[in-house]
């Protein structure tokens, strides 16, 4: 079947069976370049989220107070939250 040409080819399971693909083989992820902007930074304790999102995060309870009060007193409307990871506890300003 090799050299007949047919119309509206279509390979039978045998032609399908024997067709074999190579794809090379992927590089380790250590070899590749880290992507900019994809990597998380580590969060601190105390979180300020404004309307439930993440915005910041502070070592010190006092930093994130000033903050989320700047934030509040800019747009009042919003929610503003200072969340403290190790306690499980949350503060609305």
């Amino acid at each position: 079947m090799h050299g007949i040409i047919r119309q509206n080819f279509r390979p039978t399971r045998k032609e399908l069976a024997m067709a074999t693909m190579t794809i090379p083989k992927k590089d380790t992820e250590e070899s590749l370049p880290a992507a900019k902007g994809q990597k998380r930074e580590a969060l601190e304790r105390y979180r300020l989220q404004v309307d439930r999102q993440t915005k910041a995060s502070f070592s010190a309870q006092p930093a994130a107070e000033k903050a989320g009060a700047a934030i509040k007193k800019a747009h009042p409307k919003v929610q503003v939250t200072i969340y403290d990871s190790e306690e499980s506890t949350t503060t609305v300003l």
